[in-house]
């Protein structure tokens, strides 16, 4: 796990100036999904031991308490998942580069990085009800890279947080511009 204070390949006189994660709604709406779908086997037991006599049978009842079972497994698998994929994606940004750290599954992660002067555009965006509420959204960075994009998903303040990167670029490129000699 990446924190402030350790991550990857990092750098003489290197610091970190922003340390980003997912907005916290985003865990939020995974326990909220995985509760309803909790309820559906419940719902359906209520209906139909209210309606029919189907799970009086010994083997019916066996098989819908291995079907519920199964169904609960993936649902923690589901929710599992998410988590681990909200936890450990993470955006830094240091005084020299960007590191995007992304959580692809389980058992995958990419980490890509650029330097600041490659960066030519920074983007916020928000849309939705909650994201303008709650003020999170989505950072996009150009780069003249092989990767055209870091996207920062879902940070809290998306648009200060693109309004701050702005000026750490501009500062950067303004701190190591070269001087060319005049023809």
């Amino acid at each position: 796990m990446y924190t402030r204070w350790n991550f990857p390949n990092k750098k003489n006189d290197e610091h970190i100036i922003m340390f980003l994660h997912r907005h916290w709604i985003v865990p939020l709406k995974i326990l909220f999904i995985n509760f309803l779908l909790f309820l559906i086997p419940i719902i359906f037991y209520i209906a139909i031991s209210n309606y029919s006599s189907f799970l009086e049978l010994e083997a019916y009842y066996a098989l819908f308490v291995l079907l519920t079972s199964a169904f609960y497994l993936f649902i923690i698998l589901f929710a599992f998942t998410n988590f681990v994929d909200y936890y450990l994606d993470v955006w830094i940004v240091t005084n020299m580069r960007i590191i995007n750290i992304e959580q692809k599954g389980l058992f995958s992660r990419i980490i890509s990085e650029q330097e600041l002067s490659v960066v030519q555009d920074i983007t916020s965006d928000v849309s939705g009800l909650f994201a303008t509420m709650l003020d999170y959204g989505n950072v996009y960075v150009q780069t003249a890279g092989e990767k055209e994009y870091f996207i920062f998903k879902q940070i809290p303040f998306a648009a200060d947080i693109a309004r701050k990167l702005n000026n750490i670029v501009a500062e950067y490129k303004k701190m190591h511009q070269t001087i060319e000699p005049e023809l």
